[in-house]
């Protein structure tokens, strides 16, 4: 009698395991996508603007699954999602500057709020998980559109804080804000998107620290249990990539 195939071996258990697995891949790759989708049109028209606001919308929810499990309370996140996303619609529909503000305020205070939850999810125990890697990519992804959300609401308050090399006069748009807040938070420099009023290069000093700090304590850390872990699980070749220096030394001499 033949047996029945595993259920790892059915391809829609074997999908559904693994998206339940890795929340911050799939956040990651969300974003990412996002990305390449803001590139279309820069939410410039209406019809766009309104698609994107409830593309936005699924990404806080895949954020708020993502760090359901997190340390902190789950209503908190839920409140802040919808509420963001509801201010977001309605500004793209009405276009209401005090509700655009309004609205970067909450994406703000969310995407930092579930920014923290990632990194004390990375910092909660020694072991280093595949998702764990995946939520190192989506925590700089999160922090990242929250500066960029700064930089829209402080271009709200204080307009003329950005200039660019195309309509130096114009408002900047949200593209341009998130490449201003990707290129600095991972301090590559080449944005053409400059912040010109002290409170702008104040905010955005804080992001190039942010970074800065992310990379060195954060991405240290998983990068160095991530080795620890493969020497525990391998000891000869940690062994053998001891031995290599000192047998490679008399050959030199020779």
């Amino acid at each position: 009698m033949r047996k029945a195939p595993p259920r790892s071996a059915v391809p829609h258990v074997f999908l559904h395991r693994e998206l339940v697995r890795h929340p911050s891949a799939i956040l990651l790759i969300t974003q990412l996508v996002g990305v390449l989708l803001y590139s279309i049109d820069d939410a410039q028209n209406p019809g766009w603007r309104a698609a994107f606001e409830v593309f936005g919308a699924c990404v806080l929810g895949l954020a708020i699954w993502a760090v359901r499990d997190q340390p902190g309370p789950t209503w908190l996140a839920v409140v802040l999602g919808v509420t963001a996303s509801g201010l977001s619609i309605v500004a793209a529909i009405t276009g209401s500057s005090a509700l655009t503000l309004a609205g970067a305020v909450v994406h703000a205070l969310f995407y930092f709020w579930a920014a923290s939850s990632m990194l004390g999810y990375m910092l909660s125990d020694s072991d280093v998980t595949k998702d764990e890697l995946w939520a190192v990519g989506a925590t700089f992804t999160l922090v990242a559109w929250a500066f960029a959300y700064v930089f829209a609401a402080l271009q709200q308050v204080v307009p003329g804080s950005f200039t660019a090399a195309v309509d130096a006069e114009a408002p900047r748009t949200w593209l341009e804000l998130l490449f201003l807040s990707f290129t600095n938070l991972s301090s590559t420099g080449l944005s053409d998107v400059v912040p010109i009023l002290p409170k702008a290069r104040a905010v955005v000093m804080i992001e190039q620290l942010c970074g800065l700090a992310y990379v060195a304590l954060f991405v240290s850390r998983v990068v160095g249990l991530t080795l620890n872990r493969r020497r525990m699980t391998h000891p000869e070749a940690g062994e053998q990539s001891d031995r290599e220096p000192a047998g490679r030394g008399p050959q030199r001499d020779r």
